[in-house]
């Protein structure tokens, strides 16, 4: 199966590359120079993935996989962006992203991340990830919608925010390590995804830090374990 690949970024000689190296992997890619052009070759072609660069004229990324996921569309997002402070790789989950992909970045990363995300969408198509309910404690997270709903009230989840909590209640009242966490969701362990491994669980740690029966534990120098 040739995927059909959104790329959006308005720098040239980098768009040239990329687009070069994916072609040559197989892909069938579509190029946008800005979100506006983006956003009108994703309605008409409907891509099985779209990478996109933030900073682009007219439209930024951000706001590009906002209106993707208005129009209700499933296909994976990677960004890939000089920016990388934790807080601005946040925002590019929160926004609808799956991935985030710092530049510079190598084409055998790129190839990986996309592979997985593809992979992993496949199957939900597939319906052979039937387990989208959790209940602990007074909660319930709805992983097909992403929704966690606590005494407080409903939250809506990223999707790493989504994975996470997943894969803390799929190895709940026993220690995930840090490093398992970050190789699974992030492909690596290194420094740069580690920090942002601690946002992401701060943020999670802040949506339950009122129910009674549920505690995130952080087990200094090994990872965390949720108790409920």
């Amino acid at each position: 199966m040739k995927y059909k690949v959104l790329y959006a970024e308005d720098e040239p000689f980098l768009a040239s590359i990329v687009t070069d190296g994916l072609k040559a992997s197989g892909y069938e890619v579509f190029r946008a120079e800005d979100g506006v052009a983006a956003l009108e070759m994703i309605s008409k072609l409907n891509p099985d993935i779209c990478v996109l660069d933030i900073m682009m004229p007219y439209q930024d990324g951000y706001s590009v996989a906002e209106n993707i996921r208005k129009m209700d569309l499933k296909m994976p997002i990677i960004f890939v962006s000089a920016k990388s402070q934790p807080e601005e790789v946040v925002m590019g989950f929160k926004s609808g992203g799956n991935d985030y992909l710092k530049k510079p970045f190598s084409m055998e990363e790129l190839f990986v991340r996309m592979a997985s995300l593809l992979s992993r969408f496949e199957e939900q198509k597939g319906g052979r990830d039937q387990s989208s309910i959790y209940l602990f404690g007074e909660c319930r997270l709805d992983t097909k919608n992403q929704q966690l709903q606590t005494t407080a009230g409903n939250h809506i989840l990223s999707f790493k925010e989504t994975a996470l909590l997943e894969m803390l209640l799929q190895h709940k009242n026993v220690i995930l390590e840090r490093q398992q966490m970050l190789l699974k969701l992030w492909g690596d362990d290194s420094h740069y995804n580690s920090r942002s491994l601690d946002v992401f669980m701060a943020h999670v740690r802040k949506m339950l830090k009122d129910e009674e029966d549920v505690q995130l534990m952080s087990v200094r120098g090994i990872g965390y374990k949720l108790l409920c």
